[in-house]
């Protein structure tokens, strides 16, 4: 019985003890399945984050704005009213910048729907100013909505949170199914630890009772199972986040390569990359968890 007293301990952490396992990191699947969880896991995860990011950056940006369209046949009079409407606006408080859209603005835009000959036609454009307020002046917009009807009642006012909620409802709803996505993973590979170290317990069922006979206790016996299946866990979770992060720089840069602002606003930031290198960590304290209590579990009712 003193065998498994006093030195059992360095016995059981020595290579001796470790043999109890099958040895290397590469000797079963488990590494590689947990690796493509991990893969699989900062994917979602850097997806979530980003969209996170996003939204946040849009609706701060977008919010605060909005958009003054002044629809008249008459030209004359559109633009006396555009013109005096930006320079009673600019005088309010709260406004931080306000610019009237010039007729060669419109022009560009308005020419993949109507041609580049707008100019030189009679159609009537609207006149369009965008306002933009300060996030510290929470009453600047609807001021600047009463001054703008009082100049021109017809004036439409158009807030850029209106057309922006559905996009902001689509991301939320993507944000949500990026976690649940990163939840059943995680559930996968805890599945996948039970599922390794059960095989291993039954592997190894006779060694196991011989220790126990000499005095080796559940714990001690656990922590040479819950070791192994750490490292492996630990392993195949750096494979699958260094696999997942050259992915997402590809994507990153494929992104940039479009040059668009909606799109460009969807970029992860240094907290982000601390989260998703977390994730590693995170995994291996879950596996050893999972280990730890299947092998106690199992070993206790062998008793």
């Amino acid at each position: 019985m003193a065998l498994f007293g006093r030195g059992s301990g360095s016995w059981l952490t020595s290579a001796a003890g470790r043999r109890l396992l099958p040895e290397g990191w590469l000797s079963g699947p488990m590494p590689w399945v947990i690796a493509i969880m991990m893969f699989l896991m900062v994917l979602a995860a850097a997806t979530g984050l980003a969209l996170g990011f996003a939204a946040r950056g849009l609706g701060a940006h977008m919010s605060g704005q909005i958009t003054i369209q002044i629809v008249d046949a008459n030209r004359v009079r559109r633009d006396a009213a555009a013109d005096r409407i930006a320079a009673t606006v600019a005088r309010l408080p709260g406004v931080a910048s306000v610019h009237r859209v010039s007729d060669r603005e419109m022009a560009e835009l308005l020419q993949p729907w109507l041609g580049a000959g707008l100019a030189d036609n009679d159609l009537p454009v609207p006149a369009m100013i965008d306002i933009a307020f300060d996030p510290r002046a929470p009453g600047a917009m609807q001021a600047t909505e009463a001054a703008v009807r009082a100049i021109s009642p017809r004036a439409r006012i158009d807030a850029h949170a209106q057309w922006l909620a559905p996009l902001a409802g689509l991301i939320g709803s993507l944000r949500w199914l990026a976690g649940v996505l990163v939840l059943l993973m995680a559930a996968a590979a805890a599945f996948t630890v039970v599922l390794a170290a059960r095989a291993a317990l039954n592997t190894h069922q006779a060694t196991i009772e011989v220790m126990h006979h000499l005095g080796a206790s559940d714990g001690q016996i656990a922590r040479l199972f819950q070791r192994r299946i750490a490292t492996d866990a630990l392993f195949g979770g750096l494979v699958g986040l260094a696999l997942a992060s050259l992915v997402i720089y590809s994507v990153g840069d494929r992104i940039a390569d479009v040059g668009s602002d909606l799109l460009g606003s969807v970029d992860l930031p240094a907290i982000a990359w601390l989260i998703l290198a977390l994730l590693p960590v995170a995994g291996t304290l879950l596996a050893m968890l999972a280990a730890r209590l299947t092998i106690i579990t199992a070993l206790r009712r062998q008793l």
